[in-house]
């Protein structure tokens, strides 16, 4: 089964992060990368810009509303997604465990449909 990992964090605990911090994390997720494509579980990944690089879009009474910024106030927001292939739901939490950020982020879970099946 397929499952989104999806990482929340707030990004002002590496607002202040030095330079060599932001390289040791990011050599982290390029090792996370290698054993999860060594495994064959990795499918898709990407960080994403932050949130002051947002846009949020609404339709109402059809008019086009876009918002500067995430959907909602929060401290966390979503700072990147992995897409992996997992047997069941133990596998999926124990590769969330590997991930460099699982010690100051919260890592959601969520399986993906698959039309072809209907789950």
């Amino acid at each position: 089964m397929k499952y989104m990992l999806l990482i929340y964090g707030d990004q002002s605990l590496r607002a202040h992060w030095t330079q060599e911090q932001q390289q040791q994390e990011m050599q982290e997720y390029f090792a996370f990368n290698a054993e999860m494509q060594k495994r064959g579980v990795l499918r898709a990944g990407e960080a994403l810009m932050g949130t002051e690089m947002a846009t949020t879009v609404r339709v109402r009474d059809g008019k086009t509303l876009t918002t500067d910024g995430p959907f909602a106030e929060t401290k966390e927001t979503l700072g990147g997604y992995y897409v992996i292939e997992a047997k069941d739901l133990d596998e999926a939490i124990e590769i969330a465990t590997k991930l460099p950020g699982v010690h100051i982020d919260s890592i959601e879970i969520r399986p993906l449909w698959d039309y072809n099946q209907g789950t």
